[in-house]
């Protein structure tokens, strides 16, 4: 049958009110359109539903079966849209968020924070794994989101660019670079280097920045956490290459940063699954972590330091 919702809440209404024209009133139309969806509607249907006199509109046997059940069945259905309508606007519950741990550590405490004063009512679970890790449970759905090191080539996500960051150069402070008027990747070239290890997004990108810069460097050790290389690097083992959310350094170390020109960014980018709606807790806090890295960017601008 080809009888809309429409025709059936006209039809109700009928039979509420005994009159075309109280319905069209309580309804908003016109007491022509209201005989017109009634007409419409015992076409489809194939009986009649109404007996019409000059005084008066009398429902039928099979209308007044009709408009008994109907009246139950359109209430449940109102309240069933009303229903989902709130769960759209709802911002509660528990969302799971996965990222790298340099991200953890500068970004996600904004967002925490922020998030507790917007949404009280919504618990954060944040876990703090390697790249590898964060895209895995993303995929398989043990989080809600995760914020990585892009770019990424897999099918499986969503993905939204939100930061954009410049790698640095980590040095000691008696090392010979850290005098230098401008840090050029050349001046890279031949130096014992500390790096994090393949786990980590961001290792990927140095490789690929040191072959673009044409810069032969030994790697003597690769780590897993990024903590690591302040201690390495101020022990003289090497210098090292780390991203701006890094920062700041330890306090009381004989170490500094420098901007190594060119610059060479890497991105940090929100990843749901693909084809995968968020819940409306989660879309909140996917937009709260968009907000802190833009505020993140604006301060930075705002250094001159920086």
């Amino acid at each position: 049958m080809n009888y809309s919702i429409r025709q059936l809440r006209v039809f109700v209404a009928v039979a509420q009110h005994g009159s075309f024209s109280q319905a069209g009133q309580s309804i908003g139309l016109s007491q022509s359109a209201v005989s017109h969806s009634i007409k419409e509607l015992e076409a489809e249907m194939g009986i009649r539903l109404l007996d019409r006199t000059t005084r008066e509109v009398m429902l039928t046997e099979a209308g007044q079966q009709l408009a008994t059940r109907l009246e139950r069945l359109l209430e449940e259905l109102n309240t069933t849209l009303l229903d989902v309508r709130s769960y759209g606007q709802q911002r509660s519950g528990t969302v799971r968020v996965a990222a790298s741990q340099t991200i953890s550590a500068q970004l996600m405490p904004q967002t925490l924070a922020a998030s507790q004063q917007a949404f009280p009512d919504i618990k954060i679970m944040l876990r703090d794994r390697p790249q590898q890790w964060v895209l895995q449970s993303v995929r398989n759905a043990e989080v809600d989101f995760g914020i990585v090191v892009g770019p990424l080539q897999s099918p499986d996500f969503a993905c939204e660019p939100i930061l954009d960051e410049p790698f640095l150069l980590l040095c000691r402070r008696d090392d010979s670079l850290a005098s230098a008027p401008e840090i050029s990747w050349s001046l890279l070239n031949g130096r014992t280097m500390v790096l994090q290890d393949y786990a980590s997004g961001s290792r990927w990108l140095i490789d690929e920045a040191l072959r673009g810069q044409q810069v032969q460097a030994e790697i003597v050790q690769e780590i897993g956490h990024p903590v690591t290389l302040y201690p390495m690097v101020e022990a003289g083992i090497g210098i090292s290459i780390l991203p701006a959310l890094a920062l700041p350094l330890p306090e009381g170390r004989p170490l500094m940063v420098r901007r190594i020109f060119p610059v060479i960014n890497r991105t940090l980018m929100l990843i749901r699954r693909k084809n995968r709606s968020l819940s409306p807790a989660a879309e909140a806090i996917w937009q709260e972590v968009r907000q802190q890295a833009v505020l993140l960017t604006q301060r930075r601008e705002a250094n001159p330091a920086f």
